[in-house]
């Protein structure tokens, strides 16, 4: 009998868990629904006019802003090209031209000494890779005499 009771057991648990997941999908719906609503009715409520209104308000700032940013710009524009009709114009460009060229000058220099040092490098590595020894500066004799090889020169 215990195992009867045991089975029915078994069965009302699964009863009760199926009775609670309708539950809590009934409550699910329910909160999704009453959102919907205030959605809907929110929307509802909104005043067409004043939105367009609003907008519209939004829309001539902009282009206000726009304008200004427009005018600005032009005088702007306008008193570069004054400056650069003027002959003083003429040799502040020549100075600005010769200073861009020697900016260029320093960076390609630089650019070139990278280069170089990587080079150094590179051969410095390569050398160590074939065990060769550096023989400029060394003041070990020419391998020509081979019976004071290991002797420094005096």
């Amino acid at each position: 009998m215990s195992s009867k009771s045991e089975q029915e057991r078994e069965r009302l648990k699964e009863e009760y868990k199926e009775h609670y997941r309708r539950i809590k999908e009934a409550k699910e719906r329910l909160k999704r629904a009453e959102q919907k609503g205030r959605i809907s009715q929110a929307v509802n409520n909104m005043n067409a006019d004043n939105l367009l209104g609003t907008v519209d308000e939004f829309l001539g700032k902009v282009r206000e802003k726009v304008s200004h940013v427009e005018a600005r710009l032009d005088v702007a524009m306008d008193s570069l090209e004054d400056e650069d009709t003027t002959a003083g114009s003429k040799i502040k460009k020549e100075e600005l031209d010769e200073e861009l060229k020697k900016q260029k000058a320093k960076q390609t220099l630089k650019q070139v000494k990278a280069e170089m040092g990587m080079l150094y490098n590179e051969i410095e590595k390569h050398a160590d890779e074939i065990r060769t020894e550096k023989t400029i500066g060394n003041k070990k004799p020419s391998s020509d005499s081979k019976d004071n090889s290991s002797e420094p020169e005096s």
